[in-house]
């Protein structure tokens, strides 16, 4: 088989011979070494592997097993998918089957068969191979599950993976942010990327008069009230077997609070003038805008319903906290609307993404879905303009300048606060900052030489 260079092998041991042998046996595989755990640890940080063999048995005490198992421990904090084959004596079998358990992929018995040894590693190499390629079929396909949210900053990137990671389960979800921030795309999302068969439901408690809002959540038998001509399924048993947003569940009045925390104890619901318990298998996904504990202290909400909700939080960023993101969505969404009008050519001008980029957001995506729908609809040419848009283009100083987005400066600027936090860390120890930063001490006194660093 193949083994890629990015990913070499590291030989951890104190006995040089040994070390040599072992080195030699394995000699298809780019292998560093290091005779203890603080220079393994150190060559883990620089290289990488993607296997590792080594003895317990380390200075300062050779005779024990702690620093091999410290070692060990921090190698799998470190990269948990690094596969370790762990060297041990002939007697030393209880210590071997700690390591496994600890997490090591395998032990062999010294005098090590380097027939058994390479085959060993092979495997080890090819099992960290599998793995990494199916944590890449995995981030694919949750990717596409959330493949209506649009974004590349950090702050939507662990919204939607704590999204995606709560999906299968059945738990309830709480949606909170700023009205326009996308909480039913990924209400949305969060349904297509569960287990869930049944449709996605969603209602605005807002927008529906207290009178009506119980009958539509319930639904209501024939007769009990006036108008009432025929039985009526509401949005609760709609959504069997799939999952019901609750669209500004804040806003929800204080009666049916008390009937909607008893349908998520009891997971049955009785239709308005009826008296039949129906048992519903629906999940709720409940949102708002407003701040739920200052409505529980004002006694508009309750305690014991906000605690039903929350299983699990989902706080959203608004739009103007999410580096890159009013840019990207506002390519996609000029995409769509040019489609529509049939206008393909259209594109953002260069003081358009400008305009975008400083401006606030207050309403947040949908703010921007509009103002890229009006300017779409009235720019002369093919290009939208700040002017279009009805933003002002920033001035100079707030726009920032091209050099900002000169890769070279934005690299040494990084290496420079990166240096400069390791070496404040370790109060200024060379040797400790290198191995924190995972390079030499040479390499650090070049770098630090270079950012005129002192």
């Amino acid at each position: 088989m193949t083994i890629e260079r990015q990913q070499p092998l590291l030989i951890v041991e104190d006995d040089l011979a040994l070390q040599k042998q072992i080195k030699w046996s394995l000699d298809r595989y780019e292998a560093v070494v290091a005779s203890d755990a603080d220079s393994a640890i150190l060559q883990f940080r620089r290289h990488s592997p993607a296997v590792v063999t080594m003895d317990l048995g380390l200075p300062p005490d050779q005779d024990g097993v702690a620093e091999g198992f410290r070692l060990l421990e921090k190698l799998l904090e470190l990269d948990p998918l690094v596969k370790v084959i762990v060297l041990t004596g002939q007697n030393d079998q209880n210590n071997a089957l700690r390591a496994v358990r600890t997490g090591a992929y395998d032990f062999l018995a010294k005098p090590v068969d380097p027939d058994v040894l390479e085959l060993s590693v092979a495997r080890a190499f090819r099992l960290y191979e599998l793995q990494r390629e199916n944590q890449r079929l995995q981030r694919e396909q949750q990717s596409s599950a959330m493949g209506g949210v649009i974004y590349r900053s950090a702050q939507m990137q662990k919204v939607c993976r704590m999204v995606e990671r709560v999906a299968p389960s059945d738990v309830t979800v709480l949606l909170l942010g700023e009205s326009g921030t996308g909480k039913e795309v990924l209400a949305q999302g969060l349904h297509e990327a569960s287990k869930r068969k049944g449709r996605f439901v969603a209602i605005n408690c807002a927008a529906i008069p207290e009178a009506l809002l119980e009958s539509e959540l319930f639904g209501y038998e024939k007769g009990a009230f006036t108008g009432a001509v025929k039985t009526t399924v509401g949005k609760i048993e709609t959504a069997h077997g799939g999952t019901l947003m609750l669209d500004e569940i804040g806003d929800l009045p204080m009666p049916l609070q008390a009937k909607l925390l008893r349908f998520l104890q009891e997971r049955t619901i009785e239709r308005v003038g009826g008296r039949q318990e129906i048992p519903v298998d629906v999940r709720i996904v409940g949102a708002t805008h407003q701040d739920l504990k200052g409505l529980i202290a004002e006694g508009r909400f309750r305690e014991d319903l906000f605690y039903r909700l929350a299983e699990i939080v989902v706080d959203i960023p608004p739009l103007r906290e999410r580096t890159g993101d009013a840019v990207l969505l506002a390519h996609a969404f000029l995409r769509r609307n040019a489609a529509d009008l049939r206008r393909n050519g259209l594109t953002l001008s260069d003081d358009g993404v400008r305009a975008i980029e400083a401006h606030g957001w207050p309403g947040n995506v949908r703010e921007l879905q509009n103002v890229i729908k009006r300017a779409a609809i009235m720019a002369d040419g093919e290009r939208v303009t700040a002017a279009d848009l009805g933003l002002s283009e920033p001035s100079a100083d707030l726009a920032g300048s091209d050099a900002d987005l000169d890769l070279r400066r934005v690299r040494e600027q990084a290496e420079r606060q990166a240096v400069l936090t390791a070496l404040s860390r370790v109060d200024g120890n060379i040797a400790k900052a290198s191995e924190l930063l995972g390079v030499s001490r040479p390499t650090l006194y070049d770098l630090m030489n270079r950012l005129q660093i002192k």
